[in-house]
């Protein structure tokens, strides 16, 4: 049946392809030739534009493309107090390139008093009568990507604290979200699925991380960071190995972190990538419990193709094997750009990949309905 409350039916993990213009005044803007009021004007058009052209292709739920940001990550977890930004060595390694050389690090306790994405969700919610979503980095994002390393002993002699105080500014951040009308939250945790890759736990323990204990230090800090949310506040996370100029990081498919994933991480839901084999096969989705939702990633935002309507329709059928039809939507497996240089493909064949998802979720849920209502 079609589904009033997010994740819907049809849905997408909510990064889109910045139009040139606001690329080309974002570049201006850090060269100092246009102010920061002339680039937030072009950004509230160029969100208005993307707005409406969500909705104008039928999708219940819209977010800003998080045209404002520079990474999907790092600009908010540089707005928690106590995180920074800083030039580092290298960028984060993908397979086949590497992003800009921009790392983050604990500069004191961590906590959280304001941040500018609660105006940007706001900014959403004025623009649109669909359903505004906001999309942040899990907070595990932090500690993965740094380590030890980017937290101080001096102020963090055991780690434990670090993981407690991060939380609970998360909790500060999604209480604030939900006071400024927020119903739909989408944490972003990407580490879960690169700790299903023998590469990545091989890399963590040898930093220093046990990648056995891992799953469970995040599962409870994501529960302590969404645990203060309203009853009617959807929160969903979002699972990918890697997205950046359409390259990827990791792999490996969901079952070692199942269990903890589906049925001790408190969400309502999962945007789970399963385009390419990389993902492996759906049989983890038999851990679903019945009051959760898997949007399955079956269409891939890392190429311009498109896919078949008929081979989405058989791969939900195949993940129905495992999960009730009724317990998944569809969606792209990522985003299309959770950097601002964007994936490999056009925004043409964007919106042709997410009107072919909205176009096929009507015809599988209303032909599940349909059959449902002759049977009765």
């Amino acid at each position: 049946m079609l589904r009033t409350t997010p994740p819907f039916r049809a849905d997408h993990v909510g990064s889109l392809l910045r139009p040139q213009a606001l690329r080309d005044a974002r570049a201006k803007r850090a060269h100092g030739e246009i102010s920061a009021e002339e680039l937030k004007s072009l950004e509230d058009r160029s969100i208005r534009d993307v707005i409406a052209k969500q909705e104008s292709i039928g999708l219940r739920g819209v977010t800003d493309g998080e045209f404002r940001r520079e990474f999907w990550h790092l600009d908010f977890l540089g707005g928690l107090d106590g995180v920074e930004s800083f030039a580092a060595d290298h960028g984060i390694r993908f397979q086949g390139g590497e992003t800009k050389p921009i790392g983050l690090r604990v500069t004191r306790k961590i906590g959280f008093s304001k941040h500018p994405m609660l105006e940007h969700f706001r900014f959403v919610k004025d623009n649109t009568k669909a359903t505004p979503k906001m999309t942040i980095p899990s907070p595990s994002v932090l500690h993965f990507r740094g380590g030890r390393k980017a937290v101080p002993e001096s102020i963090y002699p055991a780690m434990d604290e670090f993981f407690r105080d991060l939380g609970l500014a998360y909790r500060k951040a999604v209480r604030a979200f939900a006071d400024i009308g927020c119903r739909y939250l989408q944490l972003d945790e990407t580490n879960l699925a690169y700790l299903c890759d023998p590469e990545q736990r091989r890399m963590l323990s040898e930093r220093g991380d046990d990648p056995e204990k891992l799953p469970r230090i995040y599962a409870d800090m994501i529960n302590t960071a969404i645990s203060d949310r309203p009853s009617d506040m959807t929160i969903t996370m979002h699972l990918c190995r890697g997205n950046f100029k359409s390259l990827w990081i990791a792999q490996g498919g969901y079952e070692p972190v199942a269990e903890i994933l589906f049925n001790e991480i408190k969400v309502n839901g999962y945007f789970m990538e399963y385009d390419t084999e990389r993902a492996g096969g759906f049989e983890p989705l038999r851990f679903v419990p019945k009051s959760k939702t898997v949007v399955l990633g079956l269409v891939t935002s890392k190429s311009g193709a498109l896919e078949s309507k008929d081979n989405l329709k058989r791969r939900l059928s195949d993940a129905a094997r495992y999960l009730d039809l009724d317990q998944l939507c569809l969606s792209p497996q990522c985003g299309f750009a959770s950097t601002e240089e964007g994936n490999v493909l056009t925004e043409n064949e964007q919106w042709a990949k997410l009107s072919l998802i909205v176009e096929t979720a009507n015809e599988v849920w209303g032909e599940a309905r349909a059959a449902g209502q002759q049977t009765k």
